[in-house]
């Protein structure tokens, strides 16, 4: 049996390998329209700044791997021009010479990845204007830095003793991954930054009160962001250098400018063969990853992937779903019943020595399909044991059924132990687990690693307590109408207050019930929620009518940015 494969990179290289270690006597074909068949794309950003100095680190495997290790054949530099299904063949061009060939097959793996978004803008075929999608477009801004325009061919003059230092300036167009990783990467090499976002916030799959944390962690180390305005053309500058025009009038000069707009699935193919396309612009696949045609399959970023927590079609260009549906695709193929599960869409970026990581459903996500049957809870655990020196407060935000408990979703931020928060919660998110499950979730615990109560056992009992009654809640964009106790110590009034509220120290609450209403709501205020939940269960108990506000006064710093827009 004959396999082709279109495309390398995540998808189908793992489908490549996988089919191989399953039949040892198939015939393989994988064609790659690039020079490199499989490298790492989320590299770029750090080989652009340096961090990753060799490009050779980003080759994960060449044509001569494939072909001595996995006896697969690979043509680089050959592209699928044409699929016919009727005939089982596909037509490919050589990219160098031009010349055409036909090759048959018995089963076709579509994995043609997706283009970087590059809208028809005024100026934007101008130089220094750059994508970052693949390894030939680091280097190319690589060589653009280093000697793009006379002036910063110049710049090797300059060192570190002299105590002037012409600035170099870089605009970035959107705050997604590529974006925030190549702000950052920028900066770290000593260029005045700033990031363009159309958008309200930058990190789309993220709330937008978790992402104001974000925001603000860039800002802190130099990015100039710009929210709300989209990019109007590209205009020559001075030197060789380059105008940013915006929608809102404004004008950014620079030197480099990389467009992170996001990308869109490479479909044409799938398409101009009759295969039927989803809603999103991407190739319709089963769970087996086979298109409409049995006889093809499709993987990786050009495929449309099913929401196992909403059951909505989407989008989600990730390396780790890629890899697992090549792995699909090849077991189909090799005559296995495997099935690909859909994707929560979990995922971490880092900057800046900080993390935000998310897994399965966003707040927002829920309100845009009418779903009413959830709960969230906002809390700032500790990464370690706060004893043990170098403990980081971590920001989370996690969304569960109201109606069974289920979990639904969670995003964190943080310095440290984000990673592993979110990779714990994302995999009890797959197996269907319930918060009444975190609360008993056994994880590894020493005071350097975590504590006897994990942050991931600690969402679990904030939200069962909701669930149980024994903690109410509200939030702060409920809060308008309540009677607001602030039960902090006055020490902590110095540093941020809330004018309505009245102030009661939590050691004092029980002596002072007579000044607090028992015909209002009371809201209970703390710093970050424990505090507030200990005088909830007061009141409660001695017959008053209280709710903690979530996340106490460290989520007003961000959710009050979001609620006043």
């Amino acid at each position: 049996m004959k396999t082709i494969i279109v495309g390398g990179v995540a998808g189908g290289a793992s489908c490549a390998a996988r089919l191989r270690r399953l039949d040892e006597h198939a015939q393989i074909l994988m064609v790659e329209r690039g020079p490199y068949v499989s490298y790492a794309n989320c590299g770029l950003p750090y080989h652009v700044g340096d961090v990753i100095e060799q490009e050779s680190a980003l080759l994960v495997a060449d044509a001569n791997t494939f072909r001595a290790m996995f006896a697969v054949e690979v043509r680089t530099g050959c592209e699928c021009i044409e699929v016919l299904p009727a005939s089982k063949t596909v037509r490919l061009r050589d990219v160098a010479s031009g010349a055409v060939t036909t090759e048959p097959y018995d089963k076709l793996v579509l994995a043609p990845g997706a283009a970087s978004i590059r809208p028809p803008l005024p100026g934007i075929d101008l130089p220094g204007i750059f994508e970052l999608r693949t390894v030939p477009d680091a280097r190319t801004i690589r060589q653009w830095i280093q000697k793009g325009t006379p002036f910063l061919a110049g710049m090797h003059r300059y060192s570190g003793f002299q105590t002037v230092r012409p600035k170099t300036r870089a605009v970035i167009i959107g705050g997604g991954f590529i974006g925030i990783e190549t702000a950052e990467n920028l900066i770290h090499r000593r260029f005045d930054v700033t990031l363009v976002e159309m958008g309200a916030q930058i990190l789309a799959p993220m709330d937008p009160e978790m992402a104001r944390i974000a925001e603000g962690h860039l800002q802190r180390h130099g990015l100039n962001l710009v929210l709300n305005d989209g990019v109007a053309g590209f205009e020559p500058g001075e030197n060789g250098s380059l105008k940013v025009l915006t929608k809102s009038g404004a004008v950014y000069p620079a030197d480099v400018v990389i467009l992170a707009l996001g990308v869109r699935p490479d479909a044409a193919l799938a398409k101009a063969a009759g295969l039927e396309i989803g809603a999103r612009g991407g190739i319709r696949v089963d769970e087996q990853m086979r298109t409409s045609d049995p006889d093809i399959f499709a993987v990786g970023d050009a495929v449309e992937v099913k929401d196992p927590v909403t059951g909505e079609w989407g989008l989600v260009a990730l390396a780790g779903p890629a890899n697992r549906q090549g792995r699909i695709a090849a077991d189909v193929i090799a005559g296995r019943d495997s099935r690909f599960r859909g994707t929560q869409g979990t995922a971490i970026i880092g900057f800046f020595g900080g993390a935000a990581a998310w897994t399965g459903v966003s707040e927002k996500t829920l309100q845009r399909l009418g779903d009413t049957d959830y709960e969230k809870t906002y809390l700032y655990p500790n990464s370690h044991a706060g004893y043990y020196p170098g403990a980081k407060p971590i920001a989370m935000k996690v969304i569960f059924r109201k109606s069974d408990g289920r979990l639904l979703g969670a995003q964190a931020l943080g310095e440290d132990g984000v990673d592993k928060r979110i990779s714990a919660l994302a995999m009890a998110l797959q197996m269907g687990a319930t918060v009444y499950d975190l609360e008993e979730a056994e994880l590894c615990y020493a005071p350097q690693f975590g504590s006897a109560k994990d942050p991931v056992n600690f969402a679990g009992m904030v939200a069962a307590d909701i669930l149980r009654g024994d903690m109410p809640v509200s939030h702060w964009n409920e809060a308008e109408d309540g009677f607001l106790l602030d039960v902090r110590e006055p020490f902590e009034l110095a540093v941020e207050d809330v004018p309505s509220a009245t102030h009661i120290p939590l050691g004092q609450l029980r002596a002072r019930l007579g000044e607090l209403p028992r015909d209002r709501d009371i809201l209970v205020i703390c710093r970050s929620g424990g505090r507030a939940y200990f005088a909830t269960r007061i009141l409660l108990q001695n017959g008053f009518k209280a709710r903690t506000l979530a996340g106490g006064m460290l989520a007003r710093t961000h959710a009050s940015t979001f609620w006043s827009d």
